[in-house]
């Protein structure tokens, strides 16, 4: 008697949806259907309310198919994170991001706590020279949004939708800068962290660091492999790196670099930490046996 055994193949697992012919058509047909319903109700075109209200059905669907797919992604065990990237496209999720990041640095500029010093070995604050520049930006957009509001009381519509942009371009200047007040430069173990505002945050291993050199420059030219990092159009330190490392655009875009300008308070105390650093990581030479 001769038994064979069987050999099962495991199914493959089911592929989790991404963003269908469906849902992308309907994206298409709604967004610039509520954007033009939103015009014509700011710029007092009389809209019927027919349309009114397919345009709010359509908006209806819209959410239920969004929602129906992030249910299914979660229910294949997706993450929130892997259902987000799934159902958001890139860009749009790393603005929306960015954004977040400048409200939320806020908050942290009002408790005054710093956001990724926590095990830090240094902490480089860069903001004070952009200080005086970003408050006057912020006294001119406020003085703005007061004038706006006179000459506008008479279109209730348009003023109010005005004043939530102007009332917003005054958080989003006050949050860059207080981005770049609780985001500093952290050095934390073989690591330099260089920031700028929120939108920049690379990671440097020492290693990498071929040289370290202080030097103020007030004037940079864009070239491939360079990033410059200026705080009130001045950068006071400059970084060589033996192989490049990816400092991304805004988008996620990828971007190598090679040379990183960079400003700090104390440029001084950066330079002398990174050197520190750099020889204490480096392994002293074996001795040699004399003959």
């Amino acid at each position: 008697m001769t038994t064979t055994s069987e050999v099962q193949t495991p199914l493959p697992e089911p592929e989790a949806p991404a963003r269908g012919p469906a849902l992308r058509t309907l994206r298409a047909v709604a967004v610039p259907a509520q954007l033009t319903l939103v015009s014509c109700l700011f710029s007092g075109v009389p809209v019927p309310d027919a349309v009114m209200l397919g345009g709010r059905l359509l908006l209806l669907v819209l959410l239920c198919a969004e929602a129906y797919v992030w249910l299914r992604l979660r229910r294949l065990g997706l993450s929130r994170r892997e259902s987000l990237a799934r159902l958001v496209p890139e860009r749009v999720a790393r603005y929306v991001a960015h954004e977040a990041r400048i409200l939320a640095s806020l908050v942290r500029w009002v408790v005054r706590r710093p956001h990724g010093v926590g095990e830090a070995d240094g902490v480089f604050p860069h903001a004070r020279d952009q200080a005086a520049m970003m408050y006057g930006l912020t006294f001119v957009c406020v003085a703005e949004t007061v004038a706006l509001s006179f000459l506008l009381a008479r279109w209730p519509v348009v003023h109010a939708v005005l004043l939530v942009v102007d009332v917003y371009t005054v958080l989003f200047v006050l949050g860059m800068h207080a981005a770049a007040v609780t985001r500093p430069h952290v050095l934390a173990g073989d690591v330099l962290r260089v920031r700028h505002a929120a939108h920049v945050d690379i990671r440097i291993p020492l290693a990498r660091i071929t040289s370290i050199r202080r030097e103020s420059l007030f004037t940079h030219t864009k070239k491939d492999g360079e990033l410059n990092l200026p705080i009130g159009s001045q950068t006071s330190l400059t970084l060589g790196l033996t192989e490049p490392v990816n400092a991304p655009k805004l988008l996620g875009a990828p971007r190598p670099v090679r040379v990183i300008r960079l400003h700090a308070d104390d440029p001084k105390s950066l330079y002398d930490a990174v050197t520190r650093a750099r020889a204490a990581s480096t392994p002293a030479p074996a001795p040699q046996d004399a003959d």
